[in-house]
């Protein structure tokens, strides 16, 4: 693809079959992680807990998440509590995380801001 450039857009970014992303060391997740205050991982997932000021926002953020999961193919877990909504991420098919979660999470931060 000469001349063209890779669009490295996590809202845009899909990874079709074949084509996921290789699981992080120890040392990448946890470099990873710095970029993401608030989050915590269990070594083979991400987490973290937002709160709204309503229901009816957190819904919200779950419908903005549902977009950009659909876009990119990769589908965290999405636990509702009233006004707070947990997001758990993990690359399931590989069995731990990969880039394509903290580029998800990193979404996800940009949209429960």
């Amino acid at each position: 693809m000469r001349g063209s450039k890779l669009n490295t857009d996590p809202r845009t970014l899909i990874y079709g079959v074949g084509m996921r992303p290789p699981l992080l060391n120890t040392t990448e997740v946890e470099i990873q992680m710095t970029r993401l205050p608030g989050w915590e991982s269990n070594g083979t997932s991400i987490t973290h807990t937002f709160t709204g000021t309503s229901f009816m926002q957190v819904i919200d953020w779950v419908d903005a998440i549902a977009a950009v999961a659909e876009q990119m193919n990769h589908h965290p877990d999405l636990d509702i509590r009233w006004r707070d909504l947990t997001v758990a991420l993990s690359t399931h098919d590989r069995g731990g995380l990969t880039q394509l979660d903290f580029d998800q999470a990193a979404a996800i931060n940009q949209i429960c801001a």
